[in-house]
Parts: C-alpha cells; sequence; structure tokens
C-alpha cells in the first residue's frame, strides 16, 4: 500500500501510545481513522485533540478480547464509512514484569488474551471482509522486540508476542494471493502508558498475580518508558515498512543486524557445541556493538548506561520481583537474559 489518502484504517490501542501515534500519522497521511480502545479517557483525550484537528476522525470503545465486540465494531465501521477497512492496526497490548517461575494463570490468561488473541481476533474478524470486499490492503500489528528472545521477567509477554509474530507471518504468506500485505512491527522501548495496564486496566478476573506489582513499581516502569522512542516516529516506521511491503519493521538503524544476532542463538541451541559457546558468551560482557544496539533499542545513552534513564533514588523498589509470600521462588537465583 502506498496510496493512504481517502482510505480507512482501523487502529487498535488507538488512543493512546503507540496507538496513538499511528492515528496520528495515517491520519495526516489523509486516511479516515477509527480507533478502538479499551478506555474511555483515552478515547475523549483523542477524540479532542483530532476534534481539534478537524480530523475524519470515529471512536469506538472496544475490548480486544471481547469477540462480540470485535464484530458490532466491524459493522460500526461499515455504517459510518459505507466499507470495511482497507488498513487494520493491531497495537493494543499490556504487560507486567515478574519471574517466570512466579507466574500464574491469571498472568497468562490476561497477558495472552489481549497480546496474541487480541490480534487473532481482529484477523479473524476483518480478513473475510476485507477479501469479500475485494480490498487490497494491508493488515499489521505492534508485535515486540520481545518477541524475538527469552523473558525470564516476561514471560507470558514473550510468549505471546512470539506466536503474535508466527501468526502474522502465516497470515503474509496465506494473504498475498489476495493482494493484501502483512507487516509485523517490531519495537522495543516505546513513549507509552502501557506501564498503567497492570493496575489500570486488568480484569478483576484475573487480579491473581505472582508478581509484585504496586504503585512503586510501575513509577519505576514510567521512567524507562519516559525515554522510549516516540509514537509518531515508530508510526512513521511502520508506515514506510507498509509502503514498501516489508514483512518485519525493527524500528532501528542496526534492525537487521539486531534479528540476525538474536536469532543466531537457535543454531548454538541445536548442538552440544552449540550450547558450549553459549555458556561461555554468557560469561563475558557485552561487545561494545552489542552494548550499542541495546541502547538503540531502549533509548539510554550507551556509555552511562541505564543510570541516563532510571534515577538512583527509585531503583530499588521490588520491580519485576515475585509477591513475596512465593515460598518457591529465590531471589537469589535470579536469570539471566
Amino acid at each position: 500500500m502506498k496510496d493512504f489518502a481517502g482510505k480507512i484504517a482501523f487502529i487498535t490501542g488507538g488512543a493512546s501510545g503507540a496507538g496513538f501515534g499511528q492515528a496520528q500519522i495515517f491520519s495526516e497521511a489523509g486516511m479516515k481513522v477509527v480507533i478502538a480502545d479499551v478506555r474511555d479517557d483515552h478515547l475523549q483525550e483523542a477524540k479532542a485533540y483530532f476534534d481539534e484537528k478537524g480530523a475524519d476522525v470515529h471512536i469506538i470503545k472496544l475490548d480486544v478480547t471481547d469477540r462480540e465486540g470485535w464484530a458490532r465494531a466491524a459493522d460500526e465501521v461499515e455504517r459510518v464509512y459505507g466499507s470495511t477497512v482497507d488498513l487494520l492496526v493491531l497495537t493494543a497490548g499490556v504487560n507486567v514484569f515478574g519471574p517466570a517461575e512466579a507466574t500464574t494463570f491469571d498472568d497468562f490468561d490476561w497477558v495472552t488474551s489481549v497480546c496474541y488473541f487480541g490480534v487473532a481476533n481482529g484477523l479473524i474478524t476483518f480478513v473475510p471482509r476485507m477479501i469479500k470486499a475485494g480490498k487490497k490492503g494491508h493488515i499489521a500489528a505492534t508485535v515486540s522486540w520481545g518477541a524475538f528472545g527469552a523473558g525470564p521477567t516476561t514471560a507470558p509477554y514473550s510468549a505471546a508476542k512470539a506466536a503474535a509474530l508466527n501468526l502474522l507471518e502465516s497470515y503474509f504468506v496465506a494473504l498475498k494471493p489476495y493482494g493484501i500485505g502483512v507487516t509485523a512491527l517490531c519495537p522495543a522501548n516505546i513513549r507509552s502508558r502501557i506501564y498503567e495496564t497492570a493496575l489500570k486496566n486488568r480484569p478483576e478476573k484475573y487480579k491473581n498475580t505472582g508478581y509484585n506489582v504496586n504503585e512503586e513499581t510501575q513509577k519505576f516502569l514510567a521512567t524507562i518508558h519516559q525515554k522510549g522512542m516516540d509514537p509518531r516516529v515508530l508510526a512513521e516506521w511502520l508506515k514506510k515498512g507498509i509502503e514498501n511491503e516489508q514483512f518485519l519493521v525493527v524500528p532501528y538503524p542496526s534492525g537487521p543486524r539486531m534479528v540476525e544476532l538474536a536469532l543466531a542463538r537457535f543454531v548454538d541451541y541445536a548442538s552440544p557445541e552449540g550450547m558450549k559457546r553459549l555458556e561461555e558468551k554468557a560469561k563475558q560482557p557485552p561487545t561494545e556493538e552489542e552494548l550499542r544496539m541495546i541502547a538503540e533499542r531502549e533509548g539510554y545513552d550507551a556509555s552511562k548506561g541505564m543510570a541516563s534513564v532510571v534515577p538512583p533514588e527509585i531503583k530499588d523498589v521490588g520491580f519485576a520481583k515475585a509477591r513475596p509470600d512465593l515460598d518457591w521462588v529465590d531471589p537469589n537465583k535470579k536469570a539471566k537474559k
């Protein structure tokens, strides 16, 4: 897709963070934008912004885990704009941090219901409509850099994102004959409000967490996200990737090299000699190239490390640790990524 003007975009999580940046960029490209989000306050903030701009934007409250809600939203798009979408962008996401061995069923169910099934629900709802309408459009999802590596403190999130990436690749291959492109956007740290979700968006039925999550831990996370990539910059990377019909967009100058290094570990996993190489590598400090790429992804000064991101006074708040009453988690056995 290279011509966006006059076409219809539908963006989940579109009222804040990465999704709001996408709504801005695609609206400025001349699209009619449908912003779907679960939070009324974010929707109203987004509406006020676009009303002031005089932009053609429609808001819909949508919980991406609600399949009937998806069908209602798709019907509403057709009522409002007379056709289904040309561009579907699946960006809604949640995350929570803690040791993998402390994870509960509720931790998995909440994160995967949004980060994986929220993508699947969008695909299953809109792909048949796009095909039947003869729309040679595009589908994108904001996956995550987390899809490429082990997440000892983000196990449900990393697993859901890896599954979403694989799902999107399947659709990328399957939808080519229909003229529908697919793009997976894989950023790391974004300047967003995703840190609010663990306390404000988590449903009551999924409240039983094994992680230490409170106002202080989320304030710590907010400090990290403040240094992340600007959502508009991220959206420009996505727009360019869509124009280039590119499946994978890792939005950094070193993106292809990052993927190469991240996936190389599987070669080592596949042999005894490789496993020994990985053990030896784990004992070595990161190379200059690796440090530079980490700084690129996380948004900090490589010469200062994380000290350039997190003020010393809020470092020790129990972030990414287990709930204190879990007696099988040994904090002295911290996993290395």
